[in-house]
């Protein structure tokens, strides 16, 4: 499978995701696991973690099973939260190294029925829920290198939008196109009854749209994973057309 699905190769994601996950435990370790997650409401950092451990034994599954695994796995009684996520941090970090990301694997997404595409998805589920915990930890403003958010606009836009939407029978209420434009690269998405699908394009093209969402790749990144407000991007046309955009992919990311 080639590398037209994403921006960054799989090397560079697999290390990427080695750091993120540790990083993100060693976030959870500094603060009270009580600690509310501003940028996830209803969750505290003890829940946080314990999502991420669960996706993480979830896509081990998938690995191992060559299907979608059931059920959920939570912590069995008596276990740490942190305890549950480390473990599944230890495998996942060895499964997602042993296999040649070009490789066939069991995953979600027909056009990238790789183990690439899980190095790629967990990268960004957790650099994701990296920045949460810092959040909830009171860390301030999170770091997120160029060439990753990119990527991650990228996957947020061509798998939540283009793809996720379609599967869960979800489209908007207006026809329109919204172009993107961040860290050197450019998108369209288009909306509209029965229809939803994004995908890499030239300057030229999203400029055509109806409407343009720009950023710093950290922020328009993290906008479509509504983790910063409307204020850390810069929209021009039609700005319903953008907060559509915005609003399904809040359904199809929860």
């Amino acid at each position: 499978m080639s590398r037209e699905l994403g921006t960054v190769d799989h090397g560079r994601l697999l290390a990427a995701f080695s750091a993120e996950a540790r990083s993100l435990g060693e976030v959870a370790h500094s603060a009270s696991p009580d600690s509310p997650v501003p940028t996830a409401p209803g969750w505290t950092l003890n829940e946080l973690l314990k999502h991420v451990g669960s996706v993480y034994w979830q896509v081990l599954g998938w690995i191992r099973e060559g299907r979608r695994p059931e059920p959920w796995r939570e912590p069995l009684p008596g276990q740490p939260v942190v305890d549950f996520y480390a473990a599944a941090r230890t495998e996942l970090e060895v499964a997602l190294a042993d296999h040649d990301p070009a490789t066939r694997a069991a995953t979600w997404w027909s056009a990238d029925p790789t183990h690439g595409f899980w190095r790629r998805r967990m990268l960004h589920e957790t650099l994701v829920h990296r920045v949460d915990a810092e959040n909830a930890a009171g860390f301030g403003d999170s770091t997120v290198p160029d060439d990753l958010a990119a990527d991650g606009v990228d996957e947020a836009l061509t798998l939540y939008f283009g793809h996720k939407l379609t599967t869960m029978g979800i489209s908007g209420t207006r026809n329109g196109t919204v172009g993107f434009h961040t860290g050197g690269h450019s998108w369209i998405a288009r909306a509209g009854p029965g229809e939803t699908e994004a995908w890499r394009c030239s300057p030229r093209e999203a400029d055509a749209a109806d409407a343009i969402v720009t950023g710093s790749p950290a922020n328009v990144y993290l906008w479509l994973w509504g983790r910063v407000p409307v204020t850390m991007v810069h929209t021009d046309g039609d700005h319903e057309l953008s907060a559509q955009t915005w609003a399904l992919l809040r359904l199809a990311t929860r």
